[in-house]
């Protein structure tokens, strides 16, 4: 089997966005061990092959280990890929975006990053709610915007916590 052929049946799981975190990385594990490249050092030719297995492997990993990247993979295999240059249309979405971003901008604290990282964690959570929705009823067009609001607050919350990084080194080189 090729190992682009079905992450899922890959890792043995279910395919569908609900996972079993710890199955996913025992089998992960237990794949890097069988085909891990130093296993083949005297063999030149199998070690190449292990290399890029490895590697192969590490992309289905991450790809179902993000809840982000899972949906964007399930649309994938549906034969309904999303395109991320597609503009998100709700604009009530896009104002709460602009709200949330505002607040980031405007904080001052850790603590304060804290919570909007919670919130945001939130809403990330609830999309994934709607995206197994939207899946299940094969509403394809709903679940591709779904996932494009998905990845635009994966990426909200990762400036997110770039910006609180910033403000904890602060705070680490005030107290010197």
């Amino acid at each position: 089997m090729d190992i682009r052929d079905n992450y899922f049946v890959l890792f043995g799981l279910a395919i569908g966005f609900p996972l079993d975190n710890a199955a996913l990385a025992g089998r992960y594990r237990e794949l890097q061990r069988q085909y891990h490249p130093d296993r083949f050092a005297h063999h030149p030719e199998e070690q190449q092959k292990a290399v890029q297995w490895s590697a192969q492997l590490n992309t289905a990993f991450e790809t179902l280990n993000s809840p982000v990247k899972r949906a964007s993979y399930l649309l994938e295999l549906a034969a309904h890929p999303i395109s991320l240059n597609t503009s998100i249309a709700d604009t009530d979405f896009l104002m709460s975006q602009l709200e949330l971003r505002e607040q980031m901008d405007e904080a001052n604290s850790v603590e304060q990053l804290v919570g909007l990282r919670l919130e945001v964690e939130e809403w990330l959570q609830s999309l994934a709610r709607e995206f197994v929705l939207d899946y299940n009823d094969e509403d394809w067009s709903e679940a591709q915007d779904t996932v494009r609001k998905m990845h635009f607050m994966a990426n909200f919350l990762a400036d997110i916590r770039q910006h609180e990084d910033k403000l904890e080194d602060e705070d680490y080189y005030d107290e010197d």
